[in-house]
């Protein structure tokens, strides 16, 4: 498997971006690149469509697909489950195009248990500062919230300083270059990529 088809694993604290870099890359590039759609026991919210958004499970359902071993990574967060499969996966591959998954730090420890053999990208804000402001520009946060996010943020960061888990780190500091190298790494380039902020503001 070459570097271009194998899985792309994406990750990085809540608020850095992720998706904002992804959709760009999916608009430009609708028919190399796949997401990997997470199964899920949480309630569809409005607006979301089952297999498109999330596959929307009951909780036996998941239950029985834990014990079939279907789950590449799976988590629980906030009393629902949430995980990813190896079909889906495989049926992004199916389709020719590299599949790409946005999974958290616990799942990526997961993954390095599997045979998935992805490439592993940290996307990492340039320092807790601006990832504070992003998380409030949202409205969507409360100033707990945002606390307890960043916490998690630090974690994330320190477990990515671990030189053998990701195989690239991009600083998201601006858009348009992040996205330039979140492309290259997507359409199978090695690149250099970039070293880890410090842990503090």
């Amino acid at each position: 498997m070459t570097l271009s088809t194998r899985p792309l694993v994406i990750s990085g604290p809540s608020g850095v971006g992720k998706s904002t870099l992804l959709r760009r890359l999916f608009t430009a590039h609708p028919d190399a690149f796949g997401f990997s759609v997470s199964h899920t026991t949480r309630l569809p919210r409005p607006g979301e469509v089952d297999g498109q958004h999330y596959h929307f499970v009951s909780k036996d359902s998941f239950k029985d697909l834990i014990a079939r071993g279907a789950f590449i990574e799976h988590a629980e967060f906030s009393g629902n489950f949430y995980g990813t499969s190896f079909d889906t996966v495989r049926h992004v591959q199916s389709q020719g195009k590299r599949c790409i998954l946005d999974i958290d730090a616990q799942g990526v420890k997961q993954i390095k248990y599997t045979n998935l053999n992805p490439v592993y990208l940290f996307i990492s804000p340039p320092d807790l500062a601006s990832l504070r402001a992003r998380l409030r520009a949202r409205g969507t946060e409360t100033e707990d919230s945002v606390a307890k996010r960043l916490a998690t943020a630090l974690e994330e960061i320190a477990y990515a300083k671990d030189p053998h888990v990701h195989d690239v780190v991009i600083v998201n500091d601006d858009l348009d270059r992040a996205y330039q190298l979140l492309e290259r790494v997507a359409q199978g380039e090695h690149i250099a990529g970039d070293t880890l902020p410090p842990l503090h503001d």
